[in-house]
């Protein structure tokens, strides 16, 4: 770890830093090496402005990329979240890169294709360094390093969380005893408090503590996980930690103060609008991307059914504050699906499917129809998943606070379909509970 400004900082990330600002750098120098070698109309390469250029690439890139987090311990957790993180970075810096050129013209215009080729050998570079980078030291090296205090019930849910999600981007280094009167933590996996946390965790290395005995009344070291806080690291209740580095809400374990105190429901008119509008315009470019596949099920479904039965499927369900709306899909099932009137939970290889519903399920195509939904203002794209009516008061009987899902817009995905393992989804499905709807 080196200290920088009281912060502690990896050294591998710092490492991992200046090899990519020299990658930037080398990579615009690169383009311009071959733009003045092979261009039919070589560039002055004695251009005092052209000499300064791959400094300020470099530098502007490194900036983006910064304030992306792609230098955070844990920023290849997941290899999809880091990828936007890296297309965004480059979106970013290359824009910054173009009012050089463009508005501010401190580069000759007629040279910009040398931003375009230097992005695209940067980008390439950056893959390659990370790839290597993880190789030849350590996946360990660019997670954040937790340390648990407690080593109870509460502690031994995290240990085996983390057991069970290889993908996460934290290590547990360690778990402090502070007298949890029952000690399912392995004794070689606890650390004993000899000394104040700050100094545990200046030895640990670590980034984040979190608080986990199982007896919240326990006197705390308060001034000792104070002291930790202002020397810049993260402090954590149980909950918000499955949240933060799980991506899980432990029901379980949810109590009323934690939802009053979370920071996930702040409501700004600012971030309503922003959403509102994103989810206006992916759903038109959805729509436009998808128009023909949309056409091509149309058709499949018409021969299907010799063009007796409808093609699409209309079912009433709860969305925002209660309000019921009507959601459309590809239909999936026979049209005497519930010819009795009794909603039924889909399962696993259900005869009322038809071939071509078995299709539409498993591709997620029947869901397509819902972009409507989404420019109709019903539905967002991101959001718990809708329920009938009949399910939604089956479900708040068996899981706690399940009715204020409806406090957001349902949404055409939700955090289980982006987030819960295949395997969960699976066992979900079969189970007599599963989320989902007849349709």
């Amino acid at each position: 770890m080196i200290k920088l400004f009281g912060i502690y900082i990896s050294k591998a990330v710092v490492l991992l830093g200046v090899i990519e600002t020299l990658i930037f750098f080398l990579s615009m120098l690169g383009a311009i090496y071959l733009r003045h070698k092979y261009s039919t109309s070589p560039i002055p390469v004695d251009d005092e402005m052209l000499k300064n250029l791959p400094a300020f690439f470099a530098v502007i890139m490194f900036s983006s990329l910064t304030a992306l987090g792609l230098y955070q311990k844990g920023s290849m957790a997941s290899s999809s979240g880091f990828l936007l993180r890296l297309i965004l970075g480059f979106l970013v810096g290359g824009l910054a890169m173009a009012s050089l050129f463009f508005t501010l013209q401190l580069f000759p215009i007629s040279e910009r294709s040398l931003l375009t080729h230097g992005l695209i050998i940067s980008i390439l570079g950056i893959l390659v360094a990370r790839t290597l980078f993880v190789r030849v030291t350590s996946d360990k090296t660019l997670k954040r390093r937790v340390l648990v205090l407690g080593v109870g019930i509460n502690a031994d849910r995290i240990e085996e969380s983390v057991k069970a999600k290889d993908t996460v981007g934290i290590v547990v280094v360690g778990y402090v005893n502070l007298g949890d009167r029952i000690e399912l933590i392995d004794e070689e996996r606890q650390v004993v408090k000899d000394q104040t946390l700050l100094e545990i965790s200046n030895r640990l290395a670590v980034d984040e503590i979190v608080v986990a005995v199982d007896d919240r009344r326990k006197k705390l070291p308060n001034h000792e996980l104070l002291e930790c806080k202002i020397k810049g690291i993260q402090i954590l209740d149980l909950l918000t930690f499955f949240e933060k580095e799980l991506s899980i809400i432990n029901i379980d374990l949810l109590y009323p103060s934690w939802m009053l105190y979370t920071d996930g429901y702040r409501q700004r008119a600012l971030n309503r609008t922003i959403k509102k509008s994103f989810d206006m315009i992916v759903g038109i470019v959805i729509f436009i991307v998808s128009a023909p596949v949309m056409v091509l099920v149309t058709l499949a479904s018409l021969i299907e059914s010799g063009g007796r039965d409808p093609i699409l499927y209309s079912q009433v369900r709860v969305g925002k504050n209660g309000k019921l709306f009507k959601v459309y899909k590809f239909r999936s099932m026979r049209t005497d699906a519930e010819a009795d009137g009794v909603a039924r939970w889909a399962s696993k290889n259900d005869t009322r499917i038809t071939k071509l519903g078995g299709f539409l399920r498993k591709t997620r195509l029947d869901e397509l129809p819902q972009i409507f939904n989404i420019l109709n203002g019903d539905m967002s794209l991101v959001g718990p998943r809708p329920e009938r009516p009949e399910f939604v008061l089956q479900l708040s009987n068996d899981i706690p606070y399940y009715l204020q899902r409806h406090w957001v817009k349902p949404g055409l995905t939700g955090w289980a379909q982006l987030l819960y393992p295949m395997a969960l989804r699976k066992r979900m499905r079969s189970a007599s509970w599963s989320m989902t709807s007849t349709t």
